[in-house]
C-alpha cells in the first residue's frame, strides 16, 4: 500500500486509489494508524464507530477480532466490491435527508441515500443517468453539489452481487 499512497500525483499508481480493491485496504490501514498515533498520545475513546470500512475498522480497533481477521475481511470486501457492476455514480448534496429522499422517490430504486454526512449534506449512489439528473436538479436550485471521484455507486444494489460471498467470510 505505501507505494499506492504515496504515489507521485497523477501517476498510474496514484490512479489506483481511486479503485475500491486499493481505496478500502489503505482506508484500513490509515485509520488505524492514525487511532494508534492518538492512542500513542494517550488519547483513548470511550466509543468508536465508523461508516462503511470505518466499521470494520472501529470493530477491530474495539477487539472485536485480530488484525489478521480484520486484514482478510477487508480484503475480501474490497475484491468483492472492486468485481461489482461498475459504472455507477455518487454525489454529495447539500440537502437533508427528506429533501434527497423526495429527488429520489421518482428514479425507482435506480438511486439510493448511501450516506448522511450531515443535517444538511447527503450522499446518493446509483445509476449514472439518475444521479446526474438529481444533481442537475439540486444544482439548478444552487445547491452546492459534489461528485465522488470513486470506481462503483457503493451502498446501492450495485453491490448485491458480492454480498453472499461477504456473509460467508464474516
Amino acid at each position: 500500500l505505501l507505494p499506492i499512497l504515496f504515489a507521485e500525483a497523477q501517476s498510474d499508481q496514484s490512479a489506483l486509489l481511486n479503485e475500491t480493491e486499493w481505496t478500502q485496504p489503505a482506508l484500513f490501514a490509515v485509520e488505524c494508524a492514525l487511532y494508534r498515533f492518538w492512542e500513542s498520545l494517550g488519547v483513548i475513546p470511550d466509543y468508536v464507530l465508523g461508516h462503511s470500512i470505518g466499521e470494520v475498522s472501529a470493530a477491530y480497533l474495539a477487539g472485536v477480532f485480530p488484525l489478521e481477521d480484520a486484514a482478510r475481511l477487508v480484503t475480501a470486501r474490497a475484491e468483492g466490491m472492486q468485481a461489482c457492476l461498475a459504472g455507477g455514480a455518487m454525489a454529495s448534496i447539500q440537502a437533508n435527508e427528506v429533501e434527497v429522499l423526495t429527488a429520489i422517490a421518482e428514479h425507482d430504486e435506480s438511486i439510493y441515500i448511501a450516506a448522511l454526512n450531515s443535517a444538511a449534506q447527503t450522499v446518493i449512489s446509483g445509476d449514472v443517468d439518475s444521479v446526474n439528473q438529481v444533481v442537475a436538479d439540486f444544482e439548478e436550485e444552487g445547491r452546492r453539489v459534489t461528485r465522488l471521484a470513486v470506481s462503483h455507486a457503493f451502498h446501492s444494489r450495485h453491490m448485491d452481487s458480492m454480498l453472499e460471498k461477504y456473509r460467508s467470510i464474516l
